[in-house]
């Protein structure tokens, strides 16, 4: 048997269709957790779900908007009546747009502020209701924030969304004091990945192309790869060991954290 047993946990994912998210709620399941995945991204979440029952793991999709509060609720509401219960949230849906402060549009900066704070403000809000005692799940758990190693440091071209991870950081911390005192038994901790091989992740390469900040796109990646000390830029998969390390019983002496998951980089 694996060391790390999620066995009887229910997980949520918010934007588990792809990526970092999809690689994490595939490494749950391979685990033992029943996973819901919520995305707005209908088609690519259920195969996503497909993919992991077709494994031998239990998944569902639920289409979920971050920003809307009644489909949190739904969300939460899904998982419970679907596995029985909510020990652990992933806040990883998000989204990045590159641009420099002097040429913001400040309707895309909203709506980047909207997924990247407002979604994980709902999230927090309502899976500690349904995990505290007298919740309708009721045992406390793990909520695990996908901030960034934006939100440590300064990063030209992404000046809102830094803003926004950095914003989480700092929620994440509030969170695990809150509902540490108030007796919850939710603990709350992020993860700051660095660059890391996804969709995203390579828009985002294209963009600093755009910007002069990496010299062609031919050599973008090395010339990226070059930044970290290991060797090399994240997968999908070092991210969601950190994940499986924090909803696991592993960290039950863990709240409040920064998961810095970057090769080294922001110490080289």
């Amino acid at each position: 048997m694996s060391e790390i047993d999620l066995t009887g946990k229910v997980a949520l994912i918010s934007g588990g269709a792809r990526g970092i998210g999809a690689e994490t709620a595939r490494c749950f399941a391979g685990h033992g957790a029943a996973v819901v995945i919520g995305d707005v991204l209908d088609e690519a979440g259920r195969g996503t779900a497909e993919a992991i029952r077709h494994a031998g793991g239990k998944a569902d999709f639920i289409h979920h908007d971050v920003t809307n509060e009644s489909e949190w609720e739904a969300a939460v509401d899904h998982a419970i009546r679907t596995f029985g219960g909510l020990e652990i949230l992933v806040n990883n849906a998000g989204v990045e747009e590159a641009e420099h402060l002097v040429d913001l549009d400040i309707a895309r900066a909203r709506r980047l502020i909207d997924v990247n704070v407002n979604g994980v403000l709902l999230g927090h809000k309502h899976a500690a209701r349904a995990m505290r005692p007298g919740g309708p799940a009721g045992r406390g758990g793990s909520i695990i924030n996908l901030s960034s190693v934006a939100g440590l440091i300064g990063t030209p071209g992404l000046g809102a969304y830094t803003a926004s991870k950095g914003a989480v950081r700092l929620l994440s911390k509030t969170a695990a004091v809150e509902f540490g005192f108030l007796g919850y038994g939710v603990r709350v901790n992020s993860i700051h990945p660095g660059y890391v091989e996804t969709d995203m992740g390579r828009k985002l390469i294209d963009q600093f192309v755009g910007f002069g900040m990496l010299p062609n796109k031919l050599t973008a990646h090395a010339d990226m790869a070059r930044a970290y000390p290991v060797g090399r830029t994240g997968v999908p998969l070092d991210i969601a060991r950190a994940a499986l390390f924090l909803a696991s019983d592993l960290s039950s002496f863990v709240t409040g954290a920064e998961i810095v998951v970057d090769g080294g980089m922001t110490v080289a």
